[in-house]
């Protein structure tokens, strides 16, 4: 038998699938028929606690018994959109034969990830993955409509431009010299050990933009119907997309590595899966650790909306963030059941009914603020942007500026800073993404980006 046919079996990775080749070879030689193996294996799987003294059957019903198995069967989930990456539909279908997940969505801008691709929505029986929620805990966007004149996007682009230089920091560790305040480092940052001994670093960092995809820009925000007390025009806007910088990272890397240490039976990338039981000491920790990490990212987003305001002196007049690679907990029908789970969403961005949430572009295309219309399949998710559709690798030896630039000059688009890795042609139409998931959320305005400034070229990536 081979291990193909014992994964479909739905015997596990790694010492229990050991164990069960052992159980063969010495069925085999005992003269067991090897038309019955499949019989006898599925016997042990079934009902494990039954073998447990069995002298030729105990060690694989042990091994069953001492690590959940996977499904042979994915849980049920929904995709949205077309060709999407067979790496990350196959991501998407480990992750939903995990022993804890209950339901499961996948987005149009889906693209593979660590663990659960990017886009997808994994709802769980008690437990949080750490790589389902993604290393950039609680990343963000966050709009700020201004009363700055439209026609000063152009006019006066440079003060505009020496306001976004000034009162942000983009770049692997990057942090002020004179630091920033807000009231988020006046929480309890001793809930993990992680957060504690970073709680230093994560005030030099209060208020930067980080790397990978994160962004500062200015743009002009169309809105066809009263919005939130807006009335209908075109306004300058600020967007910013960026999370929990270096400690979130840290917060992630601690304990993903505790997961996996849990799941020995989970190998190869199926370890960037492993979870955490919320009953348990150290996935109650991981839950602070990270809502702390939802805290901190909102602070750096209003750090930064609020010394631009001071800098340039404009009043706001609308206030819009939502974010993504988080868990909630949540209550949704499944399979029947009003129930509560653990909702995952890495890149998905939450559309219960009525939610107003902010779905970017590219740098060179436009994003929409859309509400929610709870599409129950979807676990009330949507895409969080356009995803990309090549690797920054690929991106790199792909593109040249001069392309690049020639098609910024045609949006009428002023880029301040990036790197060819975040070139607009590396991201799927976002016309074709919004089309793919207007069953999940409705238009309700829409962003052009005319001055953009990202992380210089060759920074290493932290989205």
């Amino acid at each position: 038998m081979t291990r193909k046919q014992l994964i479909r079996l739905g015997v596990p990775p790694g010492q229990t699938m050991r164990r069960a080749a052992d159980f063969i070879a010495r069925y085999m030689r005992g003269g067991g028929e090897a038309s019955r193996l499949g019989e006898e294996i599925r016997a042990v799987l079934d009902h494990p606690d039954t073998f447990l003294k069995d002298p030729l059957r105990s060690g694989l019903a042990k091994s069953l018994m001492e690590a959940p198995r996977r499904r042979t069967r994915p849980v049920s989930y929904r995709q949205w959109g077309k060709d999407l990456e067979p790496q990350a539909v196959n991501q998407m279908e480990n992750a939903c034969r995990l022993p804890v997940s209950v339901a499961g969505a996948l987005m149009p801008d889906a693209h593979p990830g660590y663990g659960l691709p990017i886009g997808g929505v994994l709802a769980t029986d008690n437990a949080v993955i750490p790589y389902a929620v993604g290393v950039d805990i609680a990343c963000r966007m966050k709009m700020t409509v201004t009363d700055i004149p439209v026609d000063d996007l152009k006019s006066k682009r440079e003060p505009l431009t020496k306001a976004i230089v000034a009162e942000t920091r983009f770049g692997i560790g990057a942090q002020f010299r004179n630091r920033r305040h807000h009231h988020v480092l006046d929480r309890d940052w001793s809930v993990s050990p992680i957060t504690k001994s970073c709680k230093d670093r994560a005030w030099a960092q209060l208020g930067t933009s980080g790397s990978g995809n994160h962004f500062v820009e200015f743009g002009v925000f169309s809105v066809g119907h009263e919005l939130e007390g807006l009335p209908p025009g075109k306004y300058v806007a600020l967007l910013s997309h960026s999370g929990s910088r270096g400690v979130g990272a840290a917060v992630c890397k601690h304990y993903s590595r505790l997961a996996a240490s849990k799941h020995r039976n989970l190998t190869g990338k199926l370890k960037q899966l492993a979870w955490l039981s919320l009953d348990e000491a150290d996935g109650r920790e991981y839950w602070a650790a990270m809502e702390l990490m939802g805290h901190y990212a909102a602070a750096n987003h209003a750090v930064i909306h609020r010394h631009m305001a001071d800098h340039l002196g404009y009043e706001v007049l609308l206030d819009l963030e939502n974010h993504h690679n988080f868990a909630w907990k949540e209550r949704h029908i499944i399979e029947g059941r009003d129930r509560e789970v653990i909702v995952h969403r890495k890149g998905a961005t939450p559309a219960g009914a009525g939610v107003l949430g902010i779905i970017p572009g590219s740098m060179a295309s436009p994003g929409f603020v859309v509400e929610g219309k709870g599409k129950a399949q979807s676990l009330d998710s949507a895409a969080h942007g356009a995803g990309r559709v090549m690797s920054r690798r690929r991106a790199k030896q792909t593109f040249r500026w001069k392309q690049v630039k020639r098609l910024l000059a045609d949006r009428g688009v002023s880029l301040i800073s990036a790197g060819l890795d975040e070139a607009p042609m590396v991201y799927k139409d976002i016309h074709r993404v919004m089309a793919a998931q207007k069953d999940l959320v409705e238009v309700k305005g829409r962003f052009d980006p005319q001055l953009v400034k990202m992380a210089p070229a060759d920074e290493r990536p932290e989205d």
